[in-house]
């Protein structure tokens, strides 16, 4: 499992890398073809339960709140958000009328999908457009990632008390601690190496601050992941889908990022660069 793991991160992680350094259009593509597999996870989970999400809605709206990211941050939020959602309800609406007698759940379910998936995931390219965005971003991810790597580690090797039991039996509290002192430290590690041979000498990225995102990264993001976990135990699913071995499906694997970039971007923005 873990090479599995392992290899998919080696042949993903230099497209990733390419992508944020390449500009915001070439990561705002990236990220569209991940949102738009995990949104098409999303819906075929939702349908194994018997319900039906709007498609049209979903995947239009995450391009939209995509493109309103790139073209005006969060400028355009007061009149994409309620379009959206008048959308959503005349689409349903419409099933209703044509015989779809739980098309208000399947209303509600278009929204949590489009706000959860699409509005979480637009910020991505929130924190990608900050000042000196490429390494906030390569700062927050990786930061996460060193947590998660850390708690399967620590957890499969030391893990004996189980965190959430019906959630994810195989996270423990040895490992979810193991995995917030592996963001604590891995975190500040990268933001060494990013002043020492890229950001220039009065950059914001400081040790202190890329240690408050470790710590931050290492906390939260988790919930992420046990959200989806929550949707899968609910219809009987182990993985929202099988494109990437080891990981599962899109959902399985960005469940935790979009939290990681939404709760960085509010950081940074917030605390760094108020």
């Amino acid at each position: 499992m873990f090479s599995q793991r392992a290899l998919v991160t080696a042949v993903l992680l230099p497209i990733g890398i390419a992508a944020i350094l390449a500009g915001e259009i070439w990561f705002g593509v990236l990220i569209a073809f991940i949102l738009i597999l995990a949104i098409r996870e999303y819906i075929q989970l939702f349908q194994t339960g018997g319900l039906q999400p709007s498609g049209f809605v979903l995947w239009g709206g995450i391009l939209v709140l995509l493109a309103a990211r790139l073209v005006g941050g969060f400028a355009y939020d007061y009149g994409v958000l309620p379009l959206l959602v008048m959308l959503a309800i005349s689409a349903h609406l419409i099933a209703f009328e044509r015989g779809r007698d739980q098309a208000a759940t399947d209303f509600a379910v278009t929204l949590t999908g489009l706000f959860y998936v699409g509005y979480l995931g637009s910020y991505f390219l929130a924190l990608r457009g900050l000042p000196e965005g490429i390494w906030w971003v390569l700062l927050v991810l990786p930061g996460g990632w060193a947590a998660d790597s850390g708690a399967y580690m620590i957890g499969s090797a030391i893990g004996k008390h189980k965190l959430v039991p019906r959630l994810s039996p195989k996270k423990s509290w040895e490992g979810y601690i193991g995995g917030i002192g592996s963001a604590i430290i891995i975190t500040p590690l990268l933001a060494l190496v990013y002043r020492s041979l890229w950001l220039p000498p009065d950059t914001q990225i400081t040790l202190a601050r890329a240690a408050i995102i470790g710590g931050v990264m290492g906390v939260l993001p988790t919930l992420g992941d046990l959200g989806v976990s929550m949707l899968k135990r609910q219809f009987g699913v182990k993985d929202t889908g099988n494109l990437l071995p080891g990981h599962g499906g899109i959902l399985d694997r960005i469940d935790s990022w979009l939290w990681m970039v939404t709760l960085g971007y509010l950081l940074v923005r917030w605390f760094f660069l108020s």
